[in-house]
């Protein structure tokens, strides 16, 4: 049987009809579709701004970077809700994803209305590349992993951000981890974590169960550089430190906090989550970055 896999257009665009009030005049726009997930804002800071409801044009870009970054976030937004009177360099920007982030690593882009805008990552290894947490499905996206030697495993952090992870997995033949707490999420995964102990999944890579934003949420620590921590911690760019939060805790706070205490005798150098900003500090700074995130929440 030949399958047919959904392709969604990453040219997808806003109405301009309804181009929301507080848009800068210009060549990009958002519209009321957009559900406030920060991806824009995460992609290209000076262009995007945040009402506290909904993401609009604070300034039209000014150069060919930030253009380039305003298309990027574009092509990354869930429900389509950017859109330009401009539309040259949109497949240059759709092939810009994966995204480099370090050596090895990516971020996905193509995010999903699915996971609420969540970020996914890509991680290519010489045993296999992992995918963390999943993007929507889309064939161009689909074929550069296929360039880049197919995807061997897909890390689920948990039941929140799986969005399109069963197509990619069908696509690859890739093995699916998840914990048994979130297992309804993805049923029919290929490995299924339990309990609460540190597992490691293949050599540098450690699962770390993490409860607290849901009763299975785990972490993923690779090569003790790479902290892929889900919706359990991330950077909060109004705070200007790492952070956790009550208000999109759906399991227990309590569980959370300790959760955050657990990680942090752990090293690393960049918190890679699935919503908010990402994190990269040199070793010692992130463990202190980590103590100030452990007292805060301590804290209340």
């Amino acid at each position: 049987m030949v399958r047919v896999y959904r392709l969604c257009d990453p040219g997808t665009m806003a109405n301009r009809a309804q181009s929301l009030p507080e848009n800068a005049p210009g060549s990009f726009f958002v519209d009321p579709t957009c559900i406030d997930c920060d991806t824009c804002r995460q992609i290209a800071p000076r262009t995007f701004g945040d009402t506290g409801e909904f993401s609009f044009v604070q300034l039209q870009p000014r150069d060919a970077a930030e253009t380039r970054a305003a298309l990027r976030a574009l092509v990354a937004c869930p429900t389509g809700s950017i859109g330009t009177a401009d539309k040259r360099g949109i497949a240059e920007a759709v092939d810009d994803f994966p995204f480099p982030l370090a050596p090895r690593v990516s971020y996905c882009g193509f995010n999903s209305r699915k996971s609420f805008g969540g970020n996914s990552y890509f991680v290519e290894h010489p045993d296999g590349n992992w995918l963390i947490d999943a993007p929507r499905f889309v064939e161009r996206l689909a074929r550069r992993f296929e360039e880049k030697g197919g995807i061997r495993y897909i890390f689920l952090t948990h039941r929140d951000d799986v969005a399109d992870a069963a197509l990619y997995a069908e696509r690859f033949g890739s093995t699916r981890i998840i914990h048994r707490l979130e297992l309804a999420a993805q049923p029919d995964a290929e490995r299924v974590i339990d309990g609460f102990d540190p597992v490691e999944l293949a050599p540098g890579f450690l699962a770390i169960p993490t409860p607290g934003h849901t009763r299975g949420h785990t972490v993923l620590l690779h090569a003790t550089e790479f902290l892929f921590s889900g919706d359990h911690i991330w950077w909060s760019r109004m705070r200007g430190r790492l952070t956790a939060s009550r208000d999109v805790c759906w399991y227990s706070w309590r569980r959370q906090v300790e959760s955050v205490t657990r990680i942090e005798p752990y090293s690393f150098e960049w918190v890679l989550p699935g919503h908010g900003e990402r994190a990269h500090f040199p070793r010692e700074e992130m463990r202190r970055e980590m103590a100030r995130l452990v007292a805060a929440v301590g804290e209340g």
